[in-house]
């Protein structure tokens, strides 16, 4: 385990599980001391983390994680020491929740054409008010056994090849970009997502580009020079090489280099809070990354 995880989804993300009490909870137990709530586009668990985390003596970095796009690529981008009183924040959550529900029926249309069909209304039953998400749609589907005669759904039930985290592993097979239920979104642009973190006090970090830019690792350079201040390098996600790509690229152009668990609960079983791979030969680097987006 690490002492920082600047990457935690709460209950207030859309694919996120668990209290705020909760997760300042696993953070002692854990021996996290120092913590950022990054949930998706929503500033809601800020406030109550703030106050707990003071209680109990851990730091914290208040966060989040904005969904934006770059040249048509979807990607994530962080937002660390941001002034989440700033109205900017709510906005966003509004503008970005009646999209999702605008285009939640094309999610369940392009599903049925990939050969999946799902009770829209028992979807949104489950999500009791939050916005219905790929990671959702594949809770329904597995844990509802009227589903189950779906060969398409056997690598996801017990026993499958991808039910070690059935619910993530089906969204990056049906609604990942370039998947066939994918439903694009139109999402802010990456350089107002850069404005709006930076316009309110706060540290834009690109999240996991890994993730998001396997093959095409020369825009993450494009990113950068378009206002990112740092790189999320150690996460559950990079493997070695990329570790060493992205933490050479942070140095070359001497930006923050970030570290997290991505931590979602239910949708990422396997994923603890304070749990991620860390190279210790960037250890000192990251200690003055994390001291500077601290203010200390």
């Amino acid at each position: 385990m690490n002492t920082t995880d600047l990457h935690i989804h709460s209950k207030y993300s859309n694919d996120g599980e668990f209290e705020i009490k909760e997760i300042v909870n696993k953070c002692l137990l854990n021996g996290v001391s120092t913590l950022s709530i990054t949930d998706h586009n929503t500033i809601k668990a800020l406030s109550e983390t703030s106050i707990l985390c003071e209680q109990k003596g851990i730091t914290f970095i208040p966060g989040i994680e904005i969904d934006c796009q770059y040249k048509g690529t979807d990607l994530h981008l962080l937002g660390y020491n941001i002034n989440w009183q700033n109205n900017d924040f709510a906005q966003l959550e509004i503008e970005y929740t009646a999209k999702v529900m605008d285009l939640f029926p094309e999610m369940v249309s392009n599903l049925k054409n990939a050969g999946i069909s799902v009770d829209a209304n028992e979807v949104l039953k489950k999500s009791e008010g939050k916005l219905p998400c790929g990671e959702l749609i594949a809770e329904v589907l597995v844990t509802n056994k009227k589903y189950h005669s779906n060969k398409l759904l056997t690598p996801y039930l017990p026993g499958g090849k991808r039910s070690d985290m059935p619910y993530i592993n089906f969204y990056h097979d049906y609604f990942a970009q370039g998947k066939p239920a994918y439903v694009k979104i139109n999402y802010m642009n990456y350089t107002e997502a850069i404005e709006l973190v930076r316009n309110t006090g706060g540290i834009p970090v690109i999240a996991h580009p890994g993730v998001n830019f396997t093959g095409k690792e020369d825009v993450v350079q494009e990113l950068l020079n378009s206002g990112a201040l740092g790189i999320e390098v150690f996460n559950n996600y990079h493997k070695n090489k990329q570790v060493e790509y992205y933490a050479g690229l942070a140095l070359q152009n001497k930006v923050l280099i970030t570290c997290g668990s991505d931590f979602h609960g239910k949708n990422k079983p396997l994923i603890d809070i304070g749990q991620f791979r860390i190279n210790t030969k960037y250890t000192d680097y990251l200690t003055e990354s994390i001291s500077q987006i601290k203010n200390d």
